[in-house]
């Protein structure tokens, strides 16, 4: 009898404990929900900051402007928001086989490499925030950047420039870097690094859709 009684005992804590982490998951997801969905404060001051690569780039060859530039003047020019270049204080090198490696290396260290110069972001509410995804990762150096302001309340809007690998999660990564801001998870822009040095046309539909799904006209 009394093993009787410590089983049914054992199985109602069981389906507590149960019911509890399935409470748990459902909050988690709604929090998620939340962030991914608020909308974009469209009367606030508004600034974009990307990093950029020249010289030798995957599938487009020696560039003398950046892919991730090129779509961060569009969504300059389309917000009328302010712009900030990140630039590393040691360049990357300009052949694409050197640069993987000194990239790679950073990477495994997690690294971050001083950059040149800043902006305060005290007085913008809206920041995007621009860069190529190397390996299903953020540059180092667009780390180095954003662990010396404070984000708390900003919304900060990822945009990347790639060749296939999509966002690869590089918003979340954001988002975790940026501490306390409403990063838009899950509606950032990604644009073919080849789209946006070959087809501009091609590159400013993508921007203004996207720029128009976020609520701007």
């Amino acid at each position: 009898m009394f093993k009787v009684i410590k089983t049914i005992i054992l199985l109602i804590c069981s389906l507590l404990g149960f019911t509890a982490c399935a409470s748990n998951a459902k909050q988690e997801n709604k929090e998620t929900a939340d962030q991914t969905t608020k909308e974009v404060n469209m009367n606030g001051k508004q600034l974009v900051v990307y990093f950029s690569h020249t010289g030798e780039n995957y599938n487009v060859g020696y560039i003398k402007k950046g892919n991730t530039a090129i779509i961060a003047d569009m969504i300059a020019d389309a917000t009328g928001a302010d712009k900030f270049e990140i630039v590393p204080v040691k360049d990357y090198p300009d052949d694409y086989n050197q640069c993987i490696e000194v990239a790679q290396q950073e990477k495994r260290a997690n690294a971050r490499p001083a950059i040149k110069g800043d902006k305060d972001i005290a007085n913008y509410d809206v920041i995007f925030i621009g860069y190529p995804n190397w390996w299903g990762e953020v540059p180092m150096c667009v780390y180095t950047f954003i662990e010396k302001h404070n984000w708390q309340g900003k919304t900060v809007i990822p945009f990347i420039t790639h060749e296939g690998s999509g966002m690869s999660g590089t918003d979340r990564k954001i988002a975790n870097a940026a501490k306390g801001s409403n990063t838009l998870v899950g509606k950032g822009l990604a644009v073919q690094g080849k789209v946006a040095q070959e087809n501009r046309t091609a590159a400013k539909k993508s921007v203004d859709n996207w720029l128009s799904r976020l609520g701007y006209n």
